[in-house]
């Protein structure tokens, strides 16, 4: 069963190594743990429901709760302190597009406001229900799920909005297909939601983006049905697809999308390789990103997160070793930096370009170290969400700071970004710890990825402006930085503010339009993006 108030399956619990939490300890004190607050006194604080009597909405109270948020940190501190005031009056759960028609023709006649509801993944407020005397739906799209149409021969195929990523995966891998996209959140996240949120999976460096990867569909709007073609290429004036990409519900509920599938590769082989410091990784991921070799991922930490990744690995006779071996070759402990790279497609393809990039980490004093750490990620991956939960319970908070910018920045923006949050909460007489990764990388830049980690305050409302205090001077230094405010979570409401510096005054008000033209009685999942 999902938690309510945490991530993921609460069957499924990941505890820390002993010198993990010494290691966390030592830089920020020990956590500060808080009782959660019970769901039963939840479900006794939620209001009456404002909407009218409908057969396909329910005002079952737990169901309000679940969807009453996404996995923002302040959904979570909402959630587990009990300060969570907002939720949606009623949950719908359609089974098909007719329904999802009836509904949005129900919610306009009644001036409802809808929220699509995904898988509830959402890190930035997507979710977030806007106070105010008008009802609120929550739509979800669980129970459209299928795959419609596949077509190998074009290589595209057509699923339902709703469908989530294993769902998916596996629709199509018993035709020996896949999608690629991997995001952290593969487990519980939705079609629908990876493409109105832009979001970048894990081996997008091979696969591509979600923007890359729609081709096509269909969404429901206030003004009526928008059917985007799947054409493999035009010049037909703007396309229209990136209306969609990106918009957050604010357009309408995609029903059906159209993706570009690829055939299972024959091998996906990722090695781990360890430099002697940043400068060194840095300069050989930027020269492999440049030659366009078919890699699916180049994920490079810096010292501190590598020093994290060694001790979470917990294997600590097989650690000592790999410490051993890479002080022979040369690759100080402190300023160590690993690399984990993906070979894939044919034998052939992967022996290839695993000897063009050797030479290139060779020539920046690189170490092979096999593919064990890589095998292990690779079977982990998707279980790193839950040690928030795991640090939660022990008095710390967790959070993560993305942008994307040019090479030239890349080394800056992070040292920036690390410094201005390491640095926010001395005035109350706290530390953060912070570490970073680049994990999409492009031939004229990559993203820059840094968690942060805190303890929790006496109150909800300590924690809720730690984390403001945070968020303000991370997003500040990005903007400073002339990175982008998200590279692949989207905007919400925890990006809004800093929007308009990416945009400009013309691009901003192009979009506000084009929102105000469609939905003009904002209707449509109001308060997001702008």
């Amino acid at each position: 069963m999902q938690r309510w108030n945490g991530w993921g399956d609460d069957a499924i619990s990941l505890d820390l190594p002993l010198r993990a939490i010494q290691h966390l300890q030592e830089i920020i004190g020990e956590g500060t743990p808080r009782e959660d607050y019970p769901l039963d006194e939840m479900v006794r604080r939620i209001p009456p429901s404002r909407l009218p009597d409908h057969p396909l909405i329910t005002a079952d109270p737990r169901q309000r709760i679940i969807h009453a948020h996404g996995q923002s940190l302040p959904d979570w501190i909402g959630l587990r302190g009990g300060t969570m005031l907002s939720f949606p009056d009623g949950v719908a759960v359609p089974g098909s597009t007719g329904d999802i028609q009836e509904l949005l023709d129900f919610a306009f006649k009644h001036k409802i406001i809808v929220i699509p509801w995904g898988g509830g993944t959402s890190v930035v407020g997507h979710l977030t229900i806007p106070e105010g005397k008008r009802p609120v739906l929550s739509l979800s799209l669980k129970h459209l799920n299928r795959m419609t149409n596949f077509d190998p021969y074009n290589r595209l195929a057509t699923f339902e909005a709703g469908v989530k990523g294993p769902d998916l995966e596996a629709q199509l891998r018993a035709k020996d297909f896949t999608l690629g996209h991997f995001p952290q959140s593969f487990e519980y996240s939705s079609l629908g939601g990876w493409i109105v949120t832009r979001a970048v999976g894990q081996e997008s460096t091979y696969y591509g983006r979600m923007d890359q990867l729609f081709a096509g569909g269909t969404m429901l709007t206030p003004k009526g049905p928008i059917t985007f073609p799947p054409f493999p290429a035009s010049a037909a004036g703007p396309d229209l697809r990136h209306l969609l990409l990106g918009s957050e519900g604010r357009l309408g509920v995609l029903t059906t999308a159209t993706v570009k599938i690829s055939p299972l590769p024959e091998r996906h082989d990722i090695h781990g390789v360890f430099f002697p410091s940043w400068k060194n990784a840095v300069e050989a991921v930027r020269i492999i990103a440049g030659t366009g070799l078919p890699l699916s991922m180049a994920r490079l930490s810096n010292p501190e997160e590598t020093m994290i990744n060694l001790l979470l690995a917990g294997h600590e006779t097989h650690i000592a070793l790999l410490k051993r071996y890479l002080k022979f070759r040369e690759i100080p402990e402190a300023e160590g930096c690993m690399c984990l790279i993906g070979f894939i497609g044919s034998r052939r393809i992967v022996s290839a370009v695993r000897r063009e990039s050797s030479d290139i980490i060779g020539d920046y004093d690189g170490v092979f170290i096999g593919k064990t750490m890589g095998e292990s990620w690779k079977k982990q991956r998707f279980r790193g969400p839950y040690l928030r939960n795991t640090l939660w319970d022990m008095g710390y908070a967790v959070d993560t700071i993305e942008t994307a910018v040019s090479w030239d920045r890349v080394t800056a923006t992070m040292h920036a970004v690390e410094n201005a949050v390491r640095s926010s909460l001395e005035p109350v007489g706290e530390r953060v710890h912070v570490f970073t990764h680049l994990s999409s990388v492009y031939t004229t830049g990559s993203s820059v990825y840094t968690t942060c980690v805190f303890r929790l305050g006496e109150t909800p409302e300590d924690t809720l402006t730690r984390w403001r205090t945070i968020k303000e001077v991370a997003s500040d230094t990005i903007v400073a930085a002339g990175g982008t405010i998200s590279h692949q979570h989207g905007v919400g409401t925890d990006h809004k503010p800093y929007l308009k510096p990416e945009k400009g005054e013309i691009g901003m008000d192009i979009i506000r339009r084009t929102y105000l033209d469609i939905d003009p009685d904002e209707r449509m999942n109001p308060g997001k993006l702008v």
